[in-house]
């Protein structure tokens, strides 16, 4: 089985490392691989936050994600020697005033109703856990079984996972799909090579439906969605665990590693292909971080990035066969493709390879967005 995959972030890499597992011939087409949304996310591993009402499967895929991540990222730092950055601290998610607490409380009574325990948390035993917060902080949740990953050591590692399987990385912009006898036979890259497959996936982000030669609506809209981050760095322990806030309805994250940086995220604007970092983006991420943890104001400021987010129609995956044979999509994962890369990776490859695919894949296929004749 002869596969190409347009894109080499965390789902493109994650798919090439598990087809090729599974015996497939493999070639990955990204001019710069790793350096998109993959590069600029924070990490975090926690479907049960990311939780909002009417997205039920949704949260089922990322449960299903999370729980493989331990196997997964054994598996990839075994194969590779390099560290990924995973841990498996819990999050805690507080709230800044009544209204925040009011909402965190509401979201505790959905997750229990769907069988998912929460622990809820008052402001002095969130203070307990995180002497850092602010005095003023109301109350929180906690989800023990989530956690984080540093991205940008993960793509690393898939990189070298993939070549260890003998994947091939054509450094080249795909530019139009082959297609021969009504399927998809291949990639044309800018420079006018030719790449011939038995399957073609399409895991380029928003850029998936841009490649000349796709039928008219075969691939589902999918658009960018930006996101700022900004990297801080510490050299004495500052938080414990990836901590999440409301601060008067608005959404904050922090996330540590290891090493000392804190990775403080993220705005989500709605502004086309627009990569600019702003003044204001940066002035409403510390704003609020300051409002939740005042001491965050003396950490040391190391880098700032902006990312584009692939969003659907419905903010949920695109993953399965389009309605042109032979061609397959794996893209719209919005805010949750690190999250979301293990189960994937597993999903798509089965897919590519005529395996037995997760039943979790089910509402995720591009034929949900077909208009009736």
């Amino acid at each position: 089985m002869e596969i190409v995959i347009v894109g080499a972030g965390v789902i493109g890499l994650g798919t090439a490392w598990r087809a090729a597992a599974g015996g497939a011939a493999v070639t990955l087409v990204d001019p710069s691989p790793a350096s998109g949304a993959s590069a600029v996310a924070a990490g975090m591993l926690t479907p049960v936050s990311e939780l909002t009402y009417g997205e039920e499967p949704l949260l089922r895929l990322g449960l299903a994600s999370r729980d493989r991540y331990g196997a997964f990222v054994a598996e990839l730092e075994e194969l590779t020697g390099l560290e990924t950055g995973y841990r498996t601290d819990g999050l805690l998610q507080v709230a800044f005033d009544s209204d925040d607490l009011r909402y965190l409380d509401d979201l505790r009574r959905f997750q229990e109703s769907l069988g998912i325990p929460a622990e809820a948390l008052t402001g002095r035993e969130c203070r307990r856990a995180e002497p850092m917060l602010a005095p003023g902080v109301r109350g929180g949740l906690l989800a023990p079984e989530d956690g984080s990953i540093d991205p940008r050591r993960l793509t690393a590692a898939l990189l070298a996972a993939a070549a260890r399987l003998g994947v091939r990385l054509v450094r080249r912009k795909a530019a139009r799909i082959v297609v021969e006898g009504g399927a998809a036979a291949g990639v044309g890259l800018d420079d006018g090579t030719v790449l011939r497959a038995d399957r073609v996936l399409l895991a380029a982000g928003p850029w998936s439906g841009d490649l000349d030669g796709l039928p008219p609506g075969i691939v589902p809209p999918v658009r960018p969605v930006k996101g700022q981050v900004i990297r801080l760095r510490t050299r004495v322990p500052f938080l414990r665990r990836t901590t999440r806030g409301l601060v008067r309805g608005s959404s904050v994250y922090l996330v540590p590693r290891a090493d000392g940086e804190i990775v403080l995220g993220a705005t989500q604007e709605e502004l086309g292909f627009d990569t600019r970092v702003t003044a204001g983006g940066l002035w409403e991420l510390l704003r609020d971080a300051r409002e939740l943890l005042p001491g965050i104001t003396e950490l040391e400021f190391a880098e700032v990035t902006a990312g584009l987010r692939p969003g659907s129609p419905d903010n949920a995956p695109v993953m399965g066969p389009t309605g042109l044979p032979g061609l397959f999509a794996g893209t719209g994962h919005f805010r949750n493709g690190v999250l979301l890369t293990p189960v994937s990776a597993d999903i798509l490859a089965a897919m590519l390879l005529d395996g037995p695919v997760p039943e979790v894949a089910g509402p995720f296929a591009p034929a949900r967005f077909e208009v009736p004749a």
